[in-house]
């Protein structure tokens, strides 16, 4: 019988024996980029999410995945990893937040998951749509990142980070990428009791704001 190691499951498994101050340090790492989606009437309708894990990650969690022996992963392989990733995503907020004129929208089921190998590295995909669409007017800003930082989050290089995706003409993105984590900070995060979660910073998230005339 098949192991399924999902996110959910994969994050409690890594989570066990480890003191409550000791999850500020991250145990994930995600690349990650997204398109902020637009529909023809100009309003945002949700994001859509592109996450490439690290390697450590990755042979963990496509344990028994290989139902062919052919020594790859082919994506319908990753399949049903991708539904149950998806589906569990809500748990975690969708490690994304949308607000609208400074209000946070609310997201409906994640859609069209999709994983695949991409060298040595696992790559999830998906579609965050928003429960009501909403108009650009006023600014509307993203976040990408886990609160809690046992997942750390950090964005391509360059303006495809977050993208837009049919957006009215003159749309413009400013984007602010989480710092990276130099040897100093993940010496402190290891450190019991040494930093909480919440203390850590606006410079270790990634957000952008987007503003459309």
């Amino acid at each position: 019988m098949t192991r399924h190691l999902g996110l959910k499951s994969a994050l409690t498994a890594l989570c066990l024996g480890l003191s409550a101050p000791a999850l500020a340090h991250p145990h994930v790492w995600i690349t990650a980029k997204a398109e902020v989606v637009f529909a023809p009437d100009g309003r945002v309708t949700g994001v859509r999410h592109h996450w490439t894990f690290d390697e450590a990650y990755t042979a963990y969690v496509t344990q028994g995945l290989d139902k062919n022996n052919d020594g790859k992963l082919a994506p319908e392989e990753l399949q049903e990893l991708a539904d149950e990733n998806a589906a569990s995503l809500n748990e975690f907020d969708y490690f994304t937040v949308l607000k609208a004129r400074g209000k946070p929208q609310t997201f409906d089921a994640p859609r069209e998951a999709r994983m695949s190998m991409e060298k040595t590295q696992v790559s999830m995909s998906f579609l965050l749509p928003l429960k009501a669409p909403v108009a650009p007017s006023g600014a509307v800003s993203i976040e990408i990142e886990d609160p809690t930082f046992f997942v750390y989050f950090s964005l391509t290089e360059g303006q495809a980070a977050i993208s837009l995706a049919n957006a009215p003409q003159g749309c413009v993105t400013s984007i602010a990428k989480a710092k990276p984590l130099d040897s100093t900070m993940q010496q402190i995060l290891q450190d019991e009791g040494a930093i909480q979660p919440q203390d850590i910073g606006i410079e270790y998230s990634n957000r952008a704001i987007i503003a459309c005339p």
